[in-house]
């Protein structure tokens, strides 16, 4: 006689996470995730990898540790000492509007669009943002573009994606930032087996060791039609987001975020990462600019400092005018990301005042003139607040033009931590930081603009390699082809505009001429 055995029932967890709350629920406090000790310990010790960017994703770990920890209460005066703090609710956040600066107005329409395409993912999706021209355009619409134009890019374009894109038809890009990667993968699949290249053919866990191990943590899926747009859409854990945008050890994702996204589904863990990411790409360009700078020469220092080394940047495939296109049609919304954090800091302002400014904040016409303290330090403290991985980069940069020997600078080090404390651990700069920001100012860019491509060049080279797999060779050959045409699109823009600027002087001369006369 056979006994029958009761079938165990797993749980049914929803595939769909619930929407975020509204930003009338962005209050009270947050708490960190690590012990006191543990943090200062994790804060102080160099990464794993210093000297340049990697490969590989040392950041990678299956077994990490992912369970909530005990940390102190932390307020509005210390939330960028503990930026990865492993928060669950956007009520932990500093305060009510902490990041509010992150979150663009685009097109009402468009935005629903764009959060449709969300939606249709089963596979639950914690964090989610659109970016890059297809949503930012970064030219003027020159001529009207015709259906058939729009219609051979996106098969069945919406009104509202019509009118944000009328200076022409382009993809248009997401992240999605998730928990479990292998996880999602193997749901999203099931659902959508058809985005995936012949990698998917050996299952979501080779899929999932591919995105995480290699280059820059993001498994890119290019050209997919979703609701009748053409997208592409990559996934990345987290974790590794957050540990970028912290601490900047491959600036891939870091990058994307220094310029205006449109955030469709936030999480708080990756709102507070990326407030210390923003506000630690203002101080590196304010190391790169001198005393006097414009509100534009901050904003395209900013907008170019993940392409430095980006090795797409050395091919014939981008247009060299992409910075400067990014920072002139999209200045309004580079003033509200970097805006609050400007007035937050001591050491720059701008020449007509911070009341003033606020008068031309929604004209995309006016260049304001800025200046910063050079005072060594005020500049020191720039330096020591850094990203850890960036931070540590750079150290060893000056470590060898300095000469110091490694055990004497371990100790000079160690000693800055006995001698004050409270001083580091509110991450004020000492002797070695003033020496580092009294460089000559040619020399001290020189090094930074060198750390950065050491931090972005063989992580994006990793990656962009790694899109042939994950893309496919028809869909890798697509792309590369249009990123052509785009540059010789830039190319002959600039082509004309160098010609009608040569012309320009020879007309003011004649018209001086007849005047004379």
């Amino acid at each position: 006689m056979y006994r029958i055995l009761p079938l165990r029932v797993a749980p049914y967890y929803a595939l769909r996470p619930a929407s975020p709350a509204g930003f009338s629920q962005l209050s009270s406090r947050w708490y960190s995730t690590e012990s006191k000790d543990k943090q200062s310990d994790s804060e102080d010790s160099p990464p794993l990898y210093t000297r340049r960017g990697s490969a590989i994703n040392f950041n990678w770990d299956r077994k990490a540790d992912k369970g909530k920890r005990d940390g102190p209460t932390l307020s509005a005066d210390n939330w960028e000492e503990h930026p990865d703090a492993k928060i669950e609710d956007f009520e932990e956040l500093p305060y009510k509007e902490f990041g509010i600066n992150q979150h663009m107005e685009v097109n009402a329409e468009f935005k629903k669009v764009l959060t449709q395409v969300v939606r249709e993912f089963r596979a639950p999706i914690m964090y989610a943002m659109a970016y890059g021209s297809g949503v930012f355009p970064q030219s003027k619409a020159s001529k009207p573009v015709s259906d058939e134009d729009f219609r051979a890019i996106h098969p069945k374009p919406s009104s509202a994606l019509m009118e944000v894109q009328k200076g022409g038809p382009k993809m248009v890009d997401f992240i999605f930032g998730v928990t479990h990667t292998q996880h999602w993968h193997s749901l999203n699949m099931r659902q959508h087996r058809d985005h995936y290249s012949g990698l998917a053919s050996f299952g979501s866990g080779l899929v999932s060791t591919f995105q995480d191990r290699w280059g820059a943590g993001v498994y890119f899926n290019p050209y997919v039609t979703k609701n009748g747009m053409l997208i592409k859409y990559g996934v990345t854990s987290i974790d590794n987001m957050c540990t970028d945008l912290s601490t900047w050890n491959n600036l891939y994702l870091a990058g994307r975020l220094h310029k205006p996204v449109k955030i469709l589904r936030d999480h708080p863990r990756v709102r507070l990462a990326n407030q210390v990411n923003l506000i630690s790409a203002v101080r590196t360009a304010l190391l790169l600019l001198p005393p006097k700078f414009t509100e534009k020469e901050l904003f395209s220092t900013i907008a170019g400092i993940s392409y430095l080394g980006d090795p797409r940047m050395a091919l014939p495939t981008e247009n060299k005018s992409k910075i400067s296109n990014i920072v002139d049609n999209n200045l309004v919304s580079f003033r509200k990301l970097y805006g609050p954090l400007l007035n937050t800091l001591p050491n720059v302002d701008y020449n007509e005042g911070a009341d003033q400014q606020s008068k031309h904040v929604l004209d995309p016409d006016y260049d304001a003139t800025m200046h910063q303290d050079m005072d060594p330090v005020k500049r020191g403290n720039m330096v020591r607040r850094l990203p850890k991985a960036f931070r540590s980069r750079l150290y060893f940069q000056y470590q060898k033009k300095f000469m110091i020997p490694a055990a004497e600078f371990k100790t000079m080090m160690d000693a800055s931590k006995e001698e004050d404390a409270v001083s580091f651990k509110r991450r004020e700069g000492g002797g070695f930081e003033q020496r580092i920001v009294q460089d000559d100012p040619e020399q001290l860019r020189s090094y930074i603009r060198k750390v950065i491509k050491q931090t972005v060049e063989w992580p994006a080279t990793a990656q962009s390699l790694k899109g042939f797999f994950t893309a496919g060779v028809k869909r890798s050959i697509r792309y590369m082809s249009e990123k052509l045409a785009k540059y010789k699109e830039g190319k002959a823009k600039a082509e004309t505009k160098a010609q009608a600027d040569e012309k320009k002087p020879v007309s003011e001369e004649a018209d001086k001429d007849k005047k004379s006369e």
